[in-house]
């Protein structure tokens, strides 16, 4: 085959009461498709819940060479003026910090936090800021000495971090190599996203329930009210879920500064968070654990495609018929355009994919990995 440039990796996951993903008003995000309100997971939320499992044995952050980002409005204040305050003079502080903050932040940094945009920032980064305002100010015999030297190091900022940035194999941090980043005052920073994620909505129609429950006071005596000390309603769901990952893979490469080994790793793990790490809101009362019940992924250089057709009109909530599904529409693809990709899947139905070798997610994971070595 061709070398391989996306790797798709298509779900199947099965929550049953549960508050996956909530909307401002508290209820589960839903979606009309196909004329059908389903129930839906927004990808944010996916991806939070990926970057964050740091106890799982595949998380990212257990991957050697792997650098941390860090989101924040207070990057400055926090990582880079705070651990200073010990050993600067309150005065020598004041000078540089307005103008640190502005050369990460732009013009709007002077107008307090709430104005800043929350700024995702690699931890070579943030190192690099701290050893500059540390440098500046240990360095500068007098505050005016100070005001001179971060404005004249203000004036070099743009240069300096773009050298950094060429220079570090993840200067956004991981975050950043597989999600992207956007900084409106600094448009040089950006960074391409390789990673794309779907929201994952239910195959068939939403199923909910208005869950009323209460809280009793356990120190009450007999004589006082009988009745419970807080009556509230939550509203639980109940899915399977299509969900839909797609992997640029030379673009991944070269967010991790063209390093082949440590982008395989990346995907290897990957694989796994996906299959096995459930968006977990509402963990005491609801348990939302749970881990695939398909996945497919598949290696190609042509564009890719959701397999989302398959459910366009929704279907009963049975996995065996979902999996039915998903290969009768993947057979009318591979009739109607023959773009040749490779497989590979699992799932516990009793459905099986034609045509495609079936494997333990270990397989999958080792197979998704190998693909990475192959992309140009």
């Amino acid at each position: 085959m061709p070398d391989p440039r996306f790797l798709q990796i298509h779900t199947l996951h099965s929550y049953t009461a549960a508050l996956l993903n909530r909307d401002d008003s508290g209820l589960a995000k839903r979606l009309p498709y196909g004329g059908t309100l389903r129930t839906r997971i927004s990808s944010q939320c996916l991806k939070r819940h990926w970057r964050k499992a740091d106890d799982d044995p595949h998380s990212l952050r257990a991957i050697t060479g792997v650098e941390l980002s860090y989101r924040s409005r207070e990057l400055v204040t926090k990582l880079v003026i705070d651990p200073l305050r010990t050993k600067v003079a309150a005065d020598v502080l004041a000078v540089l910090e307005p103008e640190f903050q502005k050369a990460v932040y732009g013009d709007k940094a002077d107008k307090g936090k709430l104005s800043r945009q929350t700024l995702l920032f690699g931890a070579p980064e943030i190192r690099w800021l701290a050893s500059e305002a540390e440098r500046l100010a240990t360095s500068s015999e007098s505050l005016a000495a100070a005001k001179t030297a971060v404005a004249e190091w203000a004036k070099a900022f743009r240069g300096n971090i773009k050298v950094l940035r060429e220079s570090a194999t993840l200067p956004g941090g991981l975050t950043s190599a597989l999600f992207g980043r956007m900084v409106t005052s600094d448009t040089a920073a950006n960074i391409d996203a390789p990673v794309h994620v779907a929201h994952a909505f239910t195959v068939h129609a939403a199923e909910t329930e208005s869950d009323y429950f209460t809280a009793m006071d356990d120190l009450k005596d007999d004589a006082d009210d009988g009745g419970a000390d807080t009556i509230q309603e939550t509203e639980l769901t109940s899915g399977l879920f299509y969900g839909y990952v797609v992997i640029d893979l030379p673009g991944l490469i070269s967010n991790c500064g063209g390093d082949k080994t440590l982008a395989a790793r990346v995907v290897h793990n990957l694989v796994y968070l996906i299959a096995e790490v459930s968006p977990g809101a509402k963990l005491g009362s609801t348990a939302p654990y749970e881990r695939a019940s398909l996945m497919l992924l598949e290696a190609g250089d042509r564009q890719p495609r959701s397999l989302a057709g398959a459910y366009r009109k929704a279907v009963a909530p049975d996995l065996e018929l979902a999996v039915e599904k998903l290969g009768e529409h993947l057979a009318k693809l591979d009739e109607t355009y023959a773009t040749g990709e490779t497989r590979r899947y699992l799932t516990l139905a009793d459905a099986t994919l034609m045509g495609v070798e079936k494997g333990s997610l270990s397989d999958l994971a080792a197979w998704a990995a190998k693909r990475v070595g192959e992309a140009k």
